[in-house]
């Protein structure tokens, strides 16, 4: 239970409808626990009457007898309807507030967490986690409160007939409490391994439904079908060994209220015998224990309500004490964009991990276009990611305008950044929502959005659509071509007008005409709006424009200049580009 105490300030939020739905279940167990004395007392009426030979008296005790019932279980039945209108009602408002406070987490945590987690997992905390937690909040409390009120209410009706028989009929009970006891600890333990395994389930279909191209591909159906179906044997088997435990509690419960019930009709029905007036409370007691069938029968479904609910808050609060490493330290507002300063920047991803960056010395001005090229791995993503900070150095600072990145406000900074990825993402939207996803709070006209898809050299493809704009892409942009998709991205980032745009590698599906019309227009693009430039790529066509090259090799920065002054290095830049001119016409 110790997990599930996060909850409480929700609790305390929700206060009202949670002491509502206590008083509500107070009342109607009030009216449950005087039903059985209707009956007790109605029984010995009608045969007190039957004594008396009268009919009139034996029909209006038994017409008085079925009205006061009938009324008691309305009010019993509209009393249980209220229950549920705030407790039921209150566990929904939870899970709602739950799922949006994990959601917020989500959004706040940075690129190095998400680079270690997988997406299934956290699907499956928000989702399935989520809604064990809300079986707790609703039917788990709901059932507890009305175990606990219902059983003084019945017993203190019970003892006022007969302390004796009560105290023998209720002796099985407290032996439920201890089998219960012991094993809730096991099903705490088997439901962590269950909720840990259909994570990993989650995250198997996940990355199979991601990458069915691939799987398609390469023949490996078969292979999926295998791994997907040897995971869920595996969570089949540790789901049954929790059903097989939870299991137990029905036949115990339903074996010691059986005894309780022998108990009560053996031990009332031998003192009815000697009077007849106690046939009436032979009645009651059965009820009675019939009664407290239901509050003890939900113990053991409760306890493993309770039980998976504690293993799913405890990954939940596992998750939310995560910090990201990332914070914005400023609310201030920045000065207006001059410089960007990488002074002896180094950056290894973990202390045992190598390193990626070493010594990396540059500067970026206002209005200038900075090519960064380099081999697979030499470190120019990961070069980008600490320019937007996504990431921090290990040693050395970069700095806006001679502060230390760190130390301004840094949503203002990414507010004024546009960034268009290696990993091209498309949402499951029209094509014109795509591109305004950059700035939602942004009014943005029609004639805007074409000028930057025409920037983009997009602007053709998607009039060739039947609904143009407003054409539904499928997932990640299944029903475009990659390099749609990179340019739809470039748009996206145009549209903002960025005062410092950012292109990592996001050209690599255009062709090579294509590309050049598009590197002609963003030049014209960043004349027109001062815009900082950073291009990142692994073909040297994408550069020949820029003010400064950068190349990288291995993680440090092996030469810079511009174009003409890396050709006449005779370095690793002109054998990138000597190598990729054979390959252009060897293709040609």
């Amino acid at each position: 239970m110790k997990s599930l105490s996060y909850l409480n300030k929700y609790f305390r939020k929700y206060s009202h409808l949670l002491i509502l739905g206590f008083l509500f279940i107070a009342i109607q167990n009030y009216f449950y626990a005087k039903m059985p004395v209707i009956i007790d007392e109605g029984v010995n009426e009608i045969r007190n009457n039957k004594g008396t030979g009268s009919d009139n008296n034996i029909w209006n005790s038994i017409f008085n007898l079925a009205l006061f019932y009938i009324l008691f279980s309305l009010i019993k039945g509209f009393f249980l309807f209220l229950t549920r209108q705030t407790i039921i009602v209150m566990s929904r408002k939870i899970e709602f507030d739950l799922k949006n406070e994990i959601y917020d987490k989500y959004q706040q945590l940075d690129y190095s967490f998400y680079k270690s987690q997988s997406t299934g997992d956290l699907m499956n905390r928000i989702a399935e986690d989520v809604s064990q937690v809300r079986q707790y909040l609703g039917p788990g409390i709901m059932y507890t409160v009305n175990l606990i009120i219902s059983l003084p209410f019945i017993c203190y009706q019970m003892f006022k007939i007969s302390w004796e028989i009560s105290l023998i009929a209720l002796a099985p009970l407290p032996l439920m409490t201890i089998i219960i006891y012991f094993v809730s600890n096991r099903m705490n333990k088997l439901s962590k391994e269950v909720q840990k395994q259909q994570s990993n389930l989650s995250t198997i279909g996940q990355e199979t439904f991601s990458g069915i191209r691939v799987i398609k591909a390469y023949l490996q159906e078969k292979f999926a079908a295998k791994n997907f179906e040897e995971n869920s044997k595996l969570y089949h088997e540790k789901n049954m060994r929790l059903v097989k435990t939870n299991a137990l509690f029905m036949p115990t419960i339903a074996l010691l209220i059986g005894l309780s019930s022998v108990l009560s009709i053996y031990l009332s029905g031998t003192k009815a015998l000697n009077d007849q007036n106690f046939l009436g409370h032979t009645i009651a007691f059965v009820m009675f224990i019939y009664s407290l069938t239901w509050p003890f029968a939900s113990v053991g479904w409760v306890t493993s309500i309770i039980q998976r609910a504690a293993a799913s808050q405890q990954r939940i609060n596992e998750f939310l004490k995560i910090q990201p490493e990332i914070v914005n330290n400023s609310t201030e507002v920045n000065s207006e964009l001059n410089e960007l300063k990488f002074s002896n920047v180094t950056f290894r991803y973990k202390e045992d991990l190598p390193v990626v960056l070493s010594n990396i010395d540059f500067k970026i001005t206002k209005g200038q276009t900075i090519g960064v090229i380099g081999r697979t791995g030499s470190g120019k993503t990961t070069l980008i990611q600490l320019l937007v900070r996504q990431l921090d150095p290990t040693n050395g600072t970069v700095d806006y305008n001679h502060s230390d990145l760190k130390s301004i406000n840094l949503d203002q900074f990414r507010s004024e950044l546009a960034v268009v990825p290696q990993d091209v993402f498309l949402f499951s939207d029209s094509i014109k929502n795509n591109i305004l996803f950059s700035d939602s709070n942004a009014d943005f006209s029609m004639e805007e959005i074409r000028k930057a898809a025409k920037d983009a050299h997009v602007l053709h493809n998607i009039e060739e659509f039947e609904e143009q704009f407003d054409t539904l892409l499928g997932e990640r942009g299944v029903n475009l071509s990659g390099g749609q998709k990179q340019r739809i991205s470039i748009a996206r980032a145009l549209i903002r007008k960025p005062k410092l745009l950012i292109l990592d590698d996001c050209l690599s599906a255009v062709d090579t005409e294509t590309e050049s019309i598009i590197l002609d227009n963003l030049k014209n693009y960043t004349k027109d709006y001062s815009t900082t430039t950073v291009i990142v790529s692994h073909r040297v066509s994408s550069l020949r424009n820029a003010d400064q090259i950068i190349v990288l090799e291995n993680g440090s920065i092996a030469e810079t200049g511009n174009h003409d002054e890396l050709i006449s290095k005779n370095g690793i830049y002109k054998q990138m580009y000597e190598q990729q001119l054979l390959e252009q016409e060897e293709t040609e």
